[in-house]
């Protein structure tokens, strides 16, 4: 059955490309197509190490060769990039198209892209490749038709990226790896921080080495001044600087989970969250009983968010969450509006035993 098969897949393989043939004995060419097709190969690419000091505009350059299937033919090339070690399991998109020896971008373009997968102002270890989709469209369906195209695929070639993120701000002295951004390059900077009571931190800019103390009030961060600034408590805050003046405020956002399903009950304190930059939520892993949660601020109820629905949708006030069997959970809080007594946003509550 399976020897049947496979001359029924070959014969209709040979009418597409038949097809394909007989079309360009029309026209009073004959070709064959090899064997072996060539796949398409990457002769150069860019350094993508990028940095917000450097020219956006900057034309950067791939060089590649085409696939050759033993004949002139069309095919669509996809620049693919992916974390070394994936395999290109979930690999980034950079182009696709009908270009094969040389797809360009601006710095600012590429690096956008790269931002999507990997981390601003980080070195990372990564793999480049292109792949050609090949189609002989004969209408039959079978092997190198429009419904199961010819694919080939380059080596991969390995590469270091470092996409620039957003102007920031680096957290000196602290043991957590914190910094916070200015999205309009205006001079204001804030951003989620992990703090330590016990690890006071001072601020540099990384494109200029720039550092910045508290005044010697402790009213406002100050170019050159080394007096530090220390958390009231361990946990996260909201950081907000001002360069342009100085100023600053600390304000703790520690959200938790708390209810009859969690250890301490309804009391505090709270199961602590962390907030996951890359993501844009707060989630934890921890174990749960049967009963109900709801989401919390900083163990108070002023800030609070239970169910609005049961589509995992939150409102302040809200009902609680059931937790209808014990286990471990992995519970992630995506928070859309922050300022109480609105706050709003949506769960997801996974159990992993």
């Amino acid at each position: 059955m399976n020897t049947m098969r496979s001359k029924v897949i070959k014969y209709f393989g040979i009418v597409g490309l038949l097809g394909l043939l007989a079309s360009c004995e029309k026209d009073g060419e004959m070709v064959t197509m090899l064997s072996e097709p060539i796949p398409p190969t990457i002769v150069s690419m860019p350094e993508m190490k990028f940095y917000r000091t450097g020219d956006p505009n900057q034309i950067v350059e791939f060089k590649c060769t085409p696939v050759d299937p033993g004949f002139k033919a069309s095919a669509t090339y996809f620049l693919e990039i992916a974390p070394a070690g994936s395999e290109f399991a979930n690999p980034l998109q950079l182009y696709s198209g009908p270009q094969d020896t040389l797809i360009s971008f601006k710095v600012s373009e590429l690096n956008a892209k790269l931002l999507t997968v990997f981390d601003g102002d980080k070195e990372t270890n990564a793999e480049v490749r292109v792949r050609a989709i090949l189609t002989v469209d004969a209408g039959t369906g079978a092997p190198g038709t429009g419904t199961n195209p010819f694919s080939y695929t380059s080596a991969s070639l390995a590469t270091v990226v470092r996409p620039y993120g957003l102007p920031r701000l680096d957290l000196i002295g602290t043991s957590y790896e914190n910094w916070i951004e200015s999205p309009n390059a205006d001079g204001l900077y804030s951003g989620f921080v992990k703090l330590s009571s016990t690890e006071p931190f001072t601020l540099k800019n990384p494109d200029d080495d720039k550092v910045y103390g508290l005044n010697a009030d402790g009213t406002a961060f100050v170019e050159n001044e080394s007096n530090s600034l220390a958390s009231p408590e361990t946990g996260w805050y909201k950081l907000a600087v001002n360069l342009n003046d100085g100023s600053f405020s600390l304000d703790a956002h520690m959200y938790g989970v708390v209810g009859s399903a969690t250890p301490n009950g309804w009391g505090s304190p709270d199961i602590k969250m962390d907030y996951n930059r890359k993501k844009g939520f707060w989630e934890v892993t921890t174990d749960l009983g049967v009963g109900e949660i709801k989401f919390r601020k900083n163990d108070g109820w002023a800030w609070n968010l239970g169910l609005d629905g049961t589509d995992g949708q939150l409102k302040h006030d809200g009902s609680d969450i059931p937790v209808p069997s014990a286990g471990k959970y992995y519970i992630t809080l995506t928070i859309t509006q922050y300022e109480e007594p609105n706050e709003a946003g949506f769960y997801t509550m996974t159990k992993l035993n």
